[in-house]
């Protein structure tokens, strides 16, 4: 099967050239330029005898040279996103030289005290291609430092695929595994209702595989979610009782998908399948201060107070993983007794933009 083509947010997340007219970076571009023309003026001058008049026609030009070549990048983004990476990378240093050339020119022949000398005079004058000078090396340091950055939040980012692929690909035999012996024990009894199992299984891991390592909508989730649950109260009947509780949680929030299902398979087993009597399996979802809360309350017993034991403990753990690594410290999956009930908490950041 062909890779599929790379998204246009993709393109965008990969481009080595930041956002020029992004207001952030017009703020560190003027800054930095005004810093550059304060050294070149300390380096002709001293504090004791700085001038002033010199900062000012110094910042004039090298600001003057900075925003046009930003202005210019800004507007040629699209574009050079569209080329190959060597042919943008050249292109983009190029074009700040060339601006340099242009801008020196320009400002010579406006403030030129001389303007009898000819045009070609200036444009090959010794501070004209001084001033080119300068910007090819200052201009490809800069594109380097971008290249090199978007290289290096590249390979991070696919390091990070990587590792939760082979996080979620550990947490798929353990759910086939218990999902399959479900199966088994319908066939001989009631083949039909195995069949269903069957097709609610294949569209489980269906879904899995086409948003392998990604996010999905908190709704795919819960969606998945009951797919599983259905599969249990099969096998235990009666004795599983689901109870829902989803207040106010935004449509935009997304979640790692089959994040909740270890935390449920931990929930039944280990809460529900001991008791003869069965129990009550509570999922609470909230969200409040950019900040998405998820309570599994299950019932607590006793030799299954340890629900991190064995395998499950390798499904909680590559689930805590996977939070952290998209999440960050901020991220938390815990898990208690009180009284009667043991409570699963998991929350993470995720800012919603309203309006």
């Amino acid at each position: 099967m062909s890779r599929p083509s790379m998204t246009q947010q993709e393109q965008e997340e990969n481009f080595f050239l930041p956002d020029l007219c992004d207001r952030q970076s017009v703020f560190f571009l003027v800054l930095i330029a005004e810093l550059f023309s304060l050294v070149i003026v300390l380096v002709g001058s001293s504090l004791m005898a700085f001038d002033w008049m010199q900062l000012g026609l110094v910042s004039l030009f090298v600001q003057w040279v900075a925003l046009s070549s930003a202005a210019i990048l800004c507007k040629l983004r699209g574009y050079l996103r569209s080329l190959p990476q060597q042919r943008a990378v050249l292109l983009s240093y190029l074009l700040i030289p060339a601006n340099t050339w242009l801008m020196s020119v320009l400002s010579q022949v406006w403030f030129s005290f001389n303007p009898q000398g000819s045009l070609l005079a200036i444009v090959f004058s010794n501070s004209v291609l001084t001033h080119v000078v300068i910007a090819a090396i200052i201009g490809g340091l800069v594109i380097r430092y971008f290249y090199l950055q978007a290289m290096l939040i590249a390979r991070r980012q696919s390091e990070l695929l990587h590792r939760i692929q082979a996080l979620q690909s550990r947490i798929r035999p353990h759910f086939l595994f218990n999902s399959m012996n479900i199966i088994a024990s319908l066939i001989e009894t009631d083949p039909r209702t195995a069949e269903t199992v069957v097709e609610d299984l294949s569209a489980l891991f269906r879904a899995s595989l086409h948003h392998v390592g990604n996010q999905v909508p908190l709704d795919e989730e819960f969606e998945l979610c009951n797919k599983y649950l259905n599969i249990e109260k099969l096998r235990l009947g009666k004795r599983l009782d689901v109870q829902w509780d989803i207040r106010s949680v935004p449509k935009e929030v997304m979640i790692p998908l089959l994040t909740l299902q270890p935390l449920l398979e931990n929930a039944v087993l280990h809460g529900v399948q001991p008791l003869p009597q069965g129990g009550i399996v509570e999922i609470r979802a909230s969200y409040s201060h950019g900040v998405f809360e998820l309570t599994i309350t299950n019932p607590f017993v006793e030799k299954g107070a340890d629900v991190e034991s064995g395998g499950n403990r390798m499904a909680l753990e590559n689930t805590r993983n996977r939070l952290a690594a998209l999440y960050g410290d901020r991220a938390k999956l815990t898990g208690y007794a009180e009284g009667s009930r043991y409570i699963t908490r998991l929350s993470y950041p995720y800012p919603v933009k309203t309006g």
